[in-house]
């Protein structure tokens, strides 16, 4: 693929650890990138960023009318070939203390900016003959105290991607990719007090090892491709085999 007959990415939460390798992974792949996040841009591999609150998103109409203008300037004529839903709010709280604020939040960034994303950029995305990766969860399947809304938002955006997929039929191909335990500055942090557990966590994935960012970008970019071209509506899991693990007593 060549960058003087360019095919667009969109990624949201471009600022974040998987979103930067993203943004770096769709860039070596030849794709001009358009990256989105609430925080302004640092480290951020891309053609054009746009500072973009997902929770305003959701809620203001304004708001993604400017966006959609903004994303089809830059654009033009040769629409969006992959947008990629990676923006993702993980609020941790037990089932007696989870504020309504919280699961506001976490929906609307986890789920229906994914949505409305897809929606407001069909358009784009068929004149780019493109697809959507959306970027999902184990604990979609498999999750652990504390994790209610997150893994809530996270089994949403599963059955999202299927149900978009079969709704869209052959217009555009729709999938995600599933990360387990990911070697990010915010897996590091909330191990800060005891670093050692990150040793642990690595022994308890069958592939022996904590996926990297760019574990994840790669699978995203392979979805976007042509090889993946019979592929909708799956979920391409980059999980070290956590999920095939069965942990019991005996």
């Amino acid at each position: 693929m060549s960058k003087l007959d360019p095919h667009w990415a969109v990624i949201t939460g471009a600022a974040g650890g998987i979103g930067r390798s993203l943004c770096e992974a769709f860039s070596d792949a030849g794709y001009r990138v358009i990256a989105t996040d609430a925080r302004p841009r640092k480290d951020v591999v891309c053609d054009e960023f746009l500072e973009c609150d997902l929770i305003e998103y959701c809620d203001s109409s304004e708001t993604r009318e400017a966006v959609y203008q903004a994303i089809g300037s830059v654009c033009g004529d040769a629409g969006v070939r992959c947008l990629v839903n990676n923006a993702a709010v993980q609020r941790l709280a037990s089932t007696g203390s989870i504020a309504p604020e919280d699961i506001r939040d976490t929906l609307h960034v986890n789920l229906v900016a994914p949505l409305l994303l897809a929606q407001a950029m069909l358009p784009l995305l068929e004149q780019a003959e493109g697809s959507v990766v959306n970027v999902g969860s184990v604990h979609e399947w498999s999750t652990k105290p504390g994790f209610v809304i997150y893994a809530a938002s996270k089994a949403a955006i599963g059955g999202l991607t299927r149900s978009l997929a079969v709704d869209l039929g052959g217009r555009v191909r729709v999938n995600s990719v599933t990360p387990g335990a990911v070697d990010t500055p915010m897996l590091r942090e909330g191990f800060s007090d005891h670093p050692e557990m990150t040793e642990r966590l690595a022994e308890c994935q069958p592939s022996g090892r904590i996926a990297e960012p760019r574990d994840v970008a790669k699978a995203a970019v392979f979805l976007a491709s042509e090889s993946a071209g019979a592929i909708t509506g799956s979920s391409l899991r980059i999980d070290g085999g956590i999920l095939a693990r069965l942990h019991d007593p005996a």
